[in-house]
């Protein structure tokens, strides 16, 4: 096993203890102010372009369609009552602790594709990015996250797989952080 899944079975495991009562709390909030299961099972690329369902707390209304929220034509009117605070405050993206305890992700990497965002999984492809295993947050998250356009996202993930450590890792971990509390980079 390698010092990166190590980190990442740690912290993820320190994570879970920490949040478990937040979670509950989340859970219970999506389900009580919208009908439908707390969790969305989204079919995700993976490492080496495999494809894995990720968990994410539920924020938009059962039946919207599996699309990139961006190509919605009213992304606000398919929210949940709670869903633009939950994408706001990144608390949609909790349950995808399950998917770094399960070896699908890793804490740092590139926002893992949707199924069908063939554009993306095409130039990260080709220039090899594909081979990194998608994580919770990125390089290209906090330069940028909902606003990047997908040339300039697969230009940060090939520069995060020329720059990958551990010590970056920790970096954009932090970076991240602060970004989440600023609550920048959301446009939904």
């Amino acid at each position: 096993m390698d010092v990166k899944r190590v980190f990442d079975l740690l912290l993820a495991l320190a994570a879970a203890v920490i949040l478990a009562v937040p979670v509950l709390l989340v859970a219970a909030l999506v389900r009580l102010t919208s009908p439908g299961p707390a969790l969305y099972w989204s079919d995700r690329v993976g490492r080496l372009n495999t494809i894995f369902k990720m968990p994410k707390f539920r924020s938009m209304r059962v039946g919207t369609p599996a699309v990139a929220t961006h190509l919605l034509a009213d992304a606000h009117a398919h929210l949940t009552p709670i869903g633009s605070f939950l994408r706001k405050s990144s608390l949609d993206e909790l349950p995808q602790l399950w998917s770094i305890f399960a070896g699908d992700m890793s804490f740092v990497g590139p926002r893992p594709a949707l199924f069908n965002q063939h554009d993306l999984i095409e130039l990260r492809t080709r220039l090899g990015v594909h081979k990194l295993m998608p994580g919770l947050t990125g390089w290209a998250q906090i330069n940028g996250r909902d606003e990047l356009p997908i040339p300039e996202k697969v230009k940060l993930d090939v520069e995060y797989l020329q720059r990958q450590s551990l010590w970056f890792d920790i970096h954009i971990l932090w970076l991240t952080f602060l970004k989440v509390v600023r609550r920048e980079g959301v446009t939904h």
